[in-house]
């Protein structure tokens, strides 16, 4: 389980991002169709934060989860990469994998889309919140 401080600081950090998000949100500005929040490098992008995941370890389909900042990483089409809170919102647990494009809770097996976001099985009754991330080279930064 999530300590209640971890949780506070990454929603502290997407607010004041401004992308804590319902369940997915604006347009990217990369051209390949990503995700609301990712950006690249030609989008102009300052380059500052670490690097959370590698674009090479984030299958199609699939995903990778940093509980370190608790953001989960998916790639749901080839090029596309997308970034949501690791915690879900049914009781603070860490999704713990992405598999078929479903992000899984393992606590009580809610499930949320790997575009954007979303309930696909409950109990959860809200979506995971976007998160910003930039693509730098083989590296996924948080923005």
């Amino acid at each position: 389980m999530v300590e209640r401080r971890t949780v506070l600081q990454v929603s502290g950090v997407l607010a004041v991002g401004g992308v804590l998000a319902a369940c997915g949100g604006g347009a990217g500005s990369e051209p390949s169709g990503a995700a609301a929040g990712v950006a690249s490098d030609a989008a102009g992008s300052s380059g500052e934060g670490a690097a959370i995941a590698s674009v090479g370890d984030v299958p199609v389909g699939g995903g990778v989860v940093n509980d370190e900042v608790a953001i989960v990483v998916t790639q749901p089409s080839d090029g596309s990469i997308k970034a949501f809170t690791a915690v879900c919102p049914h009781q603070g647990c860490l999704v713990s994998e992405v598999v078929d494009n479903e992000i899984i809770c393992p606590c009580h097996d809610s499930r949320f889309s790997a575009v954007d976001g979303a309930v696909l099985q409950g109990p959860a009754t809200e979506g995971l919140a976007a998160a910003s991330v930039v693509v730098q080279g083989d590296s996924i930064v948080l923005a």
